[in-house]
């Protein structure tokens, strides 16, 4: 009994602990007072909180949104994504996008379905009919149509819906897929490379690139270039047209689930989250479009939320996303609840090892693995953190508005974290 009461005091004083330290770190901070802050921090496993600044307010979450995404993406996928459906429809075979982004993607495994669609050698008809949605998420810049994290969506993405420029010897310029090639325009007013706004037309130094230059450069997707790409791509006549499919179909499935999981988390890759949105879709049987995705995961799987998300994509790039720090924390604890910590870990970015937190928290053995989510002026940290005593914390530290630059907040998000885990 004298044992129970004493474990009941400590647990209570430090949770105490962490609350003043949060309070007093967060107060006290010449870096985080003009701007809006929330912190909170609950045990693994546990709903209390043990601390929280404005842990009830809304903030944009950028891209801690993925950790949503990733979430449905556990409920509605199994071990492999499903890359393609098809119907054999007499001598034809009759194909339609999941969402899947992995055919032919530049930075994921090799996709069964270029294997799959190599192989046929009946007529292949594509159909998009069940696709409905835009190229954008609401709240989307429209200025940064030619920036690699910007990239478009669509029902099969191929090449990744980018074309990647290399700078050779020279200045010579190469590009990948070879697709893109004729599309070049030489342009003494321009760096890097230069999309047209309204065209697959890519402008470049007149003068010749940097050797070393990696560009990646979002393309203006469309179910016509779908098929010239496809037909390109495989050496056979790929055919567009609009038949909606209401029977059952067959699937091939393509890569690991985490193998996008993976890349999606660690440079957060905005395509693969926005994408896997529609796989989630393709999984629950409707059609595909983002906020109906959004809604039925939220409605079915997210209903015991602290508070409901306002969340309109599914990478964080818009400005409409609105998350409370208690409401990720409680999503963190569902997440865990699902994966193991030993395969959750690997996912995410590792403090001082891997991925966006690769260059924080570097003094010490990793003890932060968590979602970074970065815009102008926003800068969150949501994940996993555990104390120097082997303690697990579930965290969310949420930063808006703010007019210091992004890497002195890092810095005190850092110093702050690193405090807690030094203390407890």
């Amino acid at each position: 009994m004298r044992t129970l009461l004493l474990l009941s005091v400590v647990l209570a004083t430090t949770g105490c602990s962490v609350s003043h330290l949060v309070n007093k770190e967060i107060k006290n901070s010449s870096v985080l007072s003009q701007q809006h802050t929330g912190l909170a921090v609950s045990r693994l496993g546990e709903q209390k909180e043990l601390a929280s600044y404005q842990g009830d307010k809304y903030f944009n979450p950028a891209s801690n949104t993925k950790l949503f995404s990733f979430y449905a993406g556990l409920n509605a996928l199994g071990d492999s994504i499903p890359g393609l459906q098809y119907l054999e429809w007499g001598e034809l075979l009759i194909i339609r996008g999941t969402g899947d982004p992995s055919l032919l993607h530049p930075d994921l495994p090799h996709s069964r379905v270029y294997d799959f669609l190599k192989s046929r050698k009946e007529p292949i008809f594509y159909t998009p009919s069940h696709y409905d949605e835009k190229m954008y998420g609401p709240g989307w810049a429209w200025s940064d149509y030619n920036d690699y994290y910007q990239v478009e969506r669509s029902p099969l993405p191929i090449y990744g819906n980018i074309a990647r420029f290399s700078g050779g010897e020279n200045g010579s310029l190469k590009v990948q897929p070879n697709f893109w090639r004729p599309f070049f325009k030489s342009d003494t007013t321009v760096t890097g490379i230069q999309r047209e706004r309204f065209a697959n037309v890519f402008h470049h130094s007149a003068w010749g690139v940097p050797s070393g230059l990696i560009q990646d450069v979002p393309v203006i997707t469309s179910d016509s270039l779908t098929v010239r790409m496809l037909s390109d791509t495989l050496g056979k006549d790929i055919k567009l047209i609009h038949v909606p499919l209401s029977i059952e179909l067959e699937t091939v499935y393509s890569i690991p689930s985490d193998s996008l999981y993976y890349r999606m988390m660690q440079v957060s890759d905005n395509m693969l989250a926005e994408q896997l949105m529609l796989l989630y879709a393709t999984q629950k049987g409707l059609p595909l479009n983002t906020q109906g995705a959004i809604n039925h995961a939220v409605e079915n799987y997210m209903g015991d939320l602290p508070d409901r998300p306002v969340w309109r994509d599914g990478s964080g790039l818009s400005r409409y996303n609105l998350f409370t720090p208690r409401t990720i924390v409680a999503l963190l604890q569902k997440i865990h609840a699902k994966v193991p910590s030993e395969r959750l870990y690997t996912l995410l970015p590792n403090g001082g090892q891997s991925g966006t937190l690769k260059s924080l928290f570097k003094d010490q053995k990793p003890f932060v693995f968590a979602k970074t989510g970065s815009l102008s002026n926003n800068y969150c940290l949501s994940g996993y953190l555990i104390t120097r005593k082997g303690k697990t914390l579930v965290f969310s530290f949420m930063n808006n508005n703010y007019t210091e630059s992004t890497a002195s907040v890092r810095k005190e998000v850092e110093r702050i974290l690193t405090k807690i885990h030094d203390k407890y």
